[in-house]
């Protein structure tokens, strides 16, 4: 499958480590807090990854840096903070598996982390209408980002305080080829295998004493990238169908 590169910004190295290395601890108000999830792999699906998400919450206004590395090289890979009402806002269990497929997907782990409440898109809009928006998110094994000025609901900004919103990274490899592809198809959106909307990574956000990190990049930039390369996305629009285009491109460049 064809990379989508794109340009991106790269403070990715120790970022994860960085926010991993912060104690949780309450330091939240009704309004206004950081909170901060542990990024780990998906049950049955695979995925070698770990990351950590940091989500800092003043009002309805959510600022949030995203890093993960160990996901399929050169592929991108949606990213959501998740919740519901009638959820147990955790991470999803094998269990879930109820089609008795050996992998879990979006249809079968939304039962225990929700429906898609923000997505953590580079730039643009972070509605659930962007969940697939994947020219405006993370590319390859190695990503970090962050956004601010991100505005939500005041539910949305209570639900992530009160530690019942969880962060999901998509995107995964069952059979090792080394791209998105296979027989069974997205859950989500038929165009796409499965693979590409799988979940691979899950953490439940958690109150943290830890400061988003200085110098985050403004709404509508983004800082995204791996190993030390710096560049700027650039808005866009397309969501849906660029996922399926990015998997046609792949598949075209395999079979040349």
């Amino acid at each position: 499958m064809t990379s989508l590169r794109r340009s991106l910004v790269v403070p990715a190295a120790g970022l994860a480590a960085a926010l991993l290395a912060a104690a949780p601890a309450m330091a939240t108000t009704a309004t206004s807090g950081s909170t901060q999830g542990e990024l780990k792999p998906v049950p049955l699906n695979d995925a070698p990854g770990t990351g950590s998400a940091m989500v800092e919450v003043d009002g309805t206004t959510v600022s949030f840096t995203l890093a993960y590395d160990g996901l399929l090289a050169d592929a991108p890979h949606a990213a959501h903070i998740h919740y519901s009402s009638d959820v147990p806002h955790t991470c999803p269990t094998a269990d879930l598996d109820k089609d008795a497929s050996g992998t879990l997907n979006t249809t079968e782990t939304a039962a225990a982390y929700g429906a898609i409440v923000v997505s953590l898109t580079t730039t643009g809009d972070t509605s659930p209408e962007s969940g697939l928006a994947v020219d405006r998110m993370g590319v390859g094994s190695d990503v970090s980002y962050s956004r601010g000025d991100v505005t939500v609901t005041p539910e949305v900004a209570a639900d992530i305080l009160e530690g019942e919103s969880v962060v999901v990274v998509h995107g995964v490899d069952h059979d090792g080829s080394g791209a998105y592809d296979g027989a069974t198809v997205s859950d989500l959106n038929p165009a796409l295998p499965t693979e590409a909307t799988d979940p691979a990574l899950c953490g439940v956000l958690q109150a943290s004493q830890m400061a988003m990190p200085a110098g985050g990049v403004q709404t509508g930039q983004a800082a995204v990238g791996g190993s030390g390369t710096l560049l700027m996305v650039s808005g866009g629009a397309a969501v849906l169908a660029g996922g399926a285009l990015l998997v046609a491109r792949r598949r075209t460049q395999t079979d040349s």
